[in-house]
């Protein structure tokens, strides 16, 4: 697994659907740019994948077991944002919804962030937690 060559993967596809966010529906370049996502998304899914499954499969054994796997694609977060290193970086409500039984009664969230390559849990509205990598 090359976890570099897969957060660059990630990186553009982070890069496209921030493009994409600047421009409206009705704009002509709209249903070029959501194509070239998709073939991202797929090219993505199709070289990274199975080994981001893998990777995703640990954490939900780890921390939310009952919480089942979707495809890593569906934990990327709907925006990212840039800070003063040049890492991206999410808000709190990002990712997907995952029952952590250490945390019960908690809103907890699973994120990937790239830049470096990471699986953030969300927990709540005002803490992070990295938990992948360790």
């Amino acid at each position: 697994m090359d976890v570099k060559k897969m957060d660059q993967a990630i990186q553009e596809i982070v890069r496209k659907r921030l493009e994409l966010e600047k421009i409206d529906y009705n704009n002509p370049q709209y249903d070029d740019l959501e194509e070239q996502l998709h073939d991202l998304e797929d090219a993505f899914q199709v070289n990274h994948g199975e080994a981001l499954e893998s990777i995703l499969q640990d954490v939900h054994d780890e921390w939310c077991p009952d919480t089942e796997l979707l495809y890593p694609i569906a934990y990327l977060a709907k925006h990212y944002d840039v800070n003063g290193k040049n890492e991206y970086v999410v808000s709190a409500q990002e990712g997907v919804y995952v029952e952590v039984e250490k945390l019960p009664g908690r809103e907890t969230k699973l994120v990937i962030v790239p830049n470096p390559l990471r699986l953030i849990l969300n927990i709540g509205k005002e803490k992070q937690q990295v938990v992948w990598p360790k």
